[in-house]
């Protein structure tokens, strides 16, 4: 969305008289420092989470041998019992979760904590428990993506980039519209692109205009991938869920609080991770754990949607936690059972979620592309293509403006008042995104002490 034509410096008709204002220049100037920093990673979010957006058709076709199976209508399943035995037959350890297969012709999944110390993901044919095959627990190609999407592979102080990612991206798309605005201008260049790829105007126009119609879409993927972050999004995640925030007030029982966490037991929605699950109360010296099969008959008849997890307890206060998180968000489900009794301790759906717990349920499921089915996938794929596009664009622009020998800043404003509206926004960020206020002033001070005095310098030789 950046106008990168210099301005007064032989830009024939795109030179706007706003475009010589210190305030032009001071938002420009910005605008440059945002997709210098910001752009490298947008390509790396956007390639990464395109291709996350159809995890579940890639990881079928990529892991077909251990995530398929022939569909057997004559013969009944096994008995969750018989493929989870059959898992730790071929791989020893411990079982920790059984994953119901989604529709007929997927396996099943069971997570072994195996006595070698590994955690194994481990496939079975429902049909007659035949084993397939293992892989790390979320050891997928899929997996492996999601990891580099929120950059968890290079641990807890990179993934603070993607706050500060998130907050210059919100700063980025602001002054591009600014920049953009037409200013009495017609089509071109507002709507429309001119000149061929030869020239910088073509690539100025084709960055403005893709800008602005998908800027909107880049503001909310910032928003609503800001809870997977280091930082804030911890600290959000925190706070949401505060004192079991989360669970519903209408719980049927005054169930004792274990401090195990819900994203212990395996996949949770994302604000109720931290919130605390109970333990199982009708322990008595002669109580047996009702077991697996028991336990999936009760929970199939709590009408639970296909592909529910459900976490195995571990201890003689355990639970069974069977969690599912399926494109419609109306039929997440969380429900614990008393290992004993079957009893559920605490049944919820995403109706109980608080108001904060919803909206960033909704934020997420869209941007995972799950809410809308594939119309949700496709518009993202092109929200995606298009953040490239304008990384290319932005990259060409420039090649073809800088000076030779130099970075190419645009210039600096004559008048320091201009910079009142930076400090606001330096306030501003910095109260509701920490990092980004952090990394505006360094970027602030690196201007002023650094880039404007080799300015200076070059300009006086």
């Amino acid at each position: 969305m950046t106008d990168t034509t210099a301005p007064g410096a032989g830009t024939g008709a795109l030179a706007s008289p706003a475009s010589n204002s210190d305030l032009y220049r001071a938002v420009w100037r910005w605008h440059f420092y945002a997709g210098l920093l910001v752009l490298p990673f947008m390509i790396t979010l956007a390639v990464t989470g395109a291709l996350y957006l159809f995890r579940d058709e890639l990881d079928a076709i990529l892991h077909a041998d251990l995530k398929r199976v022939e569909i057997r209508e004559t013969l009944a399943k096994a008995a969750p019992s018989a493929i989870v035995a059959a898992a730790l037959d071929a791989h020893p350890g411990t079982a920790v979760k059984y994953t119901d297969p989604p529709v007929a012709n997927a396996s099943a999944e069971i997570t072994v904590r195996a006595d070698t110390g590994q955690r194994l993901a481990v496939y079975v044919d429902p049909y007659d428990a035949t084993v397939l095959g293992a892989l790390p627990d979320r050891g997928t190609v899929m997996w492996t993506v999601r990891y580099l999407h929120s950059l968890r592979y290079f641990g807890p102080t990179v993934r603070s980039v993607i706050e500060i990612v998130g907050g210059w991206a919100i700063l980025l798309v602001g002054t591009g519209i600014y920049l953009w605005w037409p200013r009495g201008r017609g089509r071109g260049g507002v709507t429309s692109v001119r000149g061929t790829p030869k020239n910088r105007m073509f690539w100025r126009d084709t960055h403005a205009v893709t800008g602005i119609f998908v800027g909107a879409f880049i503001v909310f993927l910032a928003i609503t991938g800001m809870p997977w972050s280091g930082n804030w999004g911890a600290k959000v995640n925190e706070w949401a869920n505060g004192h079991n925030f989360g669970y519903p007030s209408g719980v049927r029982v005054n169930v004792p609080m274990s401090d195990v966490k819900l994203a212990e037991t395996g996949q949770t929605a994302w604000s109720l991770e931290q919130a605390r699950i109970p333990n199982s109360t009708d322990a008595a010296p002669q109580a047996r754990d009702m077991g697996i099969d028991r336990a999936v008959e009760i929970v199939d008849g709590l009408g639970l949607h296909r592909g529910y997890a459900l976490a195995l307890p571990t201890s003689p206060t355990g639970v069974y936690s069977a969690s599912v998180y399926p494109d419609d968000l109306s039929q997440q489900r969380v429900v614990h059972l008393d290992q004993y009794s079957g009893k559920p301790l605490v049944d919820m759906t995403y109706a109980d979620y608080g108001p904060l717990g919803k909206w960033l349920e909704f934020g997420i499921n869209v941007h995972m592309g799950q809410e809308f089915g594939l119309a949700n996938q496709i518009l993202l794929v092109a929200v995606c293509l298009a953040i490239v596009m304008l990384a290319v664009s932005a990259g060409v622009m420039w090649w073809k403006r800088r000076p030779s020998g130099s970075l190419g800043v645009p210039p600096m404003p004559t008048d320091p008042k201009v910079f009142r509206g930076l400090l606001a926004i330096l306030i501003v960020g910095g109260i509701v995104f920490p990092l980004v206020g952090a990394s505006l002033l360094v970027m602030l001070a690196i201007d002023l002490l650094v880039i404007r005095p080799l300015g200076k310098r070059a300009s006086a030789r």
